[in-house]
């Protein structure tokens, strides 16, 4: 087995994009919805304006090229070739951070926070804050290979980036996760393996306690409610790609309108834009985000994700003792899994920061980089 580190170059053939074009051409539309305000999924007019600007007006060969910019590489980890970014400061000893997406996130989730972190003197911090950033795409997502077979799990895909990091030469380092990526950082947290400083975290998935339930705060009352109002109003993809992640693989794997619309709905629910995710992110962003699992054909394959966290869950879950490792935390109003210090002090030994942002969502990176940055400067700066 190869430990080689390879550089990755994108240049994705065009008929592969001239295939495209003809199935956003040939799109067979569904009638509209007698409740068009979200509710019942993406608004037909919304997914019609997206798939216009991705037909006419959209240019891959610009993302393709902040890609390659950034600097991308590959190296096979456990029999899967791992897609990921390596993004190295100007200053020699800034801090290794590991930083880590989930669904439908892509590696470009954290394009607007990249160059404050790796070059913090140019966006109003200080040389000392300075990241070496290695991003990469999750086994099944983006670039990264697909899983041949069951057992990619959050475990093991935490052991496969612990590889990456010993393989890149990094002695110590730091975890930022939200999503999915939140899962593995956590469970990077109870693991603690040498080197691990801390972790920052923009999401937690937790259980309250009984007693938790019953002492809320009014603001806690909030949070309870918002949770409750994801279980029953926006997590069905969740747990269709929990349980038959096959059934829709097939419709991702074939109509980019289709996967499009699987992820808008979440562009839609869960980021702080008021159902209207447009007023969030450009429709650019949007689009790169879905490219990223279009051209790859990594719809299919990172719905198995679920599956994996739902089979890993049934086994014993989440170790319940608190995660040892120093983290700091970022709650950002309109995610809707969120959490109280209070409960965070519970879960947390080591709990060094602590913030509730005024602005922003799930995808915290994109909606609202410059807090984001500043919390992960402040959740490491007494950790380098």
């Amino acid at each position: 087995m190869s430990h080689a580190i390879k550089p990755f170059v994108l240049n994705v053939p065009q008929g592969d994009l001239d295939d495209l074009a003809r199935r956003l051409d040939m799109t067979r539309w569904p009638t509209p919805s007698p409740i068009e305000d979200g509710r019942q999924g993406p608004p037909l007019a919304k997914l019609r304006a997206l798939a216009e600007h991705w037909r006419h007006h959209y240019d891959w060969r610009r993302c393709e090229a902040t890609l390659n910019d950034l600097g991308q590489f590959q190296t096979e980890i456990d029999g899967v070739d791992i897609h990921f970014l390596h993004i190295r400061s100007p200053h020699e000893d800034a801090m290794p951070l590991l930083m880590l997406h989930g669904w439908p996130g892509s590696v470009l989730e954290f394009r607007h926070v990249i160059d404050p972190l790796v070059n913090p003197a140019a966006h109003g911090g200080e040389a000392s804050q300075a990241f070496h950033l290695v991003i990469p795409s999750m086994p099944g997502f983006g670039f990264s290979g697909h899983p041949t077979e069951p057992g990619w799990n959050v475990g093991r895909i935490a052991l496969a980036w612990i590889t990456l990091m010993n393989r890149l030469g990094y002695q110590r380092w730091g975890v930022q996760g939200g999503d999915w990526g939140a899962m593995v950082a956590l469970t990077l947290g109870h693991m603690a393996p040498d080197g691990l400083a801390g972790l920052h975290l923009n999401f937690v998935p937790f259980q309250p306690a009984q007693e938790e339930i019953a002492q809320a705060t009014p603001d806690e009352r909030r949070m309870l409610d918002d949770a409750a109002r994801y279980e029953h109003q926006y997590s069905a993809y969740m747990k269709l790609q929990g349980t038959r992640p096959q059934s829709v693989a097939f419709g991702l794997a074939d109509s980019p309108v289709g996967l499009a619309s699987w992820i808008y709905a979440l562009f839609q629910d869960v980021s702080d834009s008021g159902g209207d995710p447009e007023r969030v992110f450009s429709l650019d962003d949007m689009i790169d985000d879905i490219m990223l699992y279009w051209l790859p054909n990594a719809g299919p394959s990172s719905a198995r994700l679920y599956w994996e966290g739902f089979q890993a869950m049934q086994a014993g879950g989440m170790p319940h003792a608190p995660v040892p490792v120093p983290t700091g935390i970022s709650m950002f109003p309109a995610e809707q899994l969120r959490l109280s210090r209070r409960w965070a002090e519970r879960r947390f030994q080591n709990l060094v920061h602590f913030r509730e942002a005024d602005r922003g969502g799930h995808f915290a990176a994109l909606e609202a980089p410059d807090r984001f940055v500043e919390d992960v400067r402040q959740t490491f700066g007494t950790l380098r």
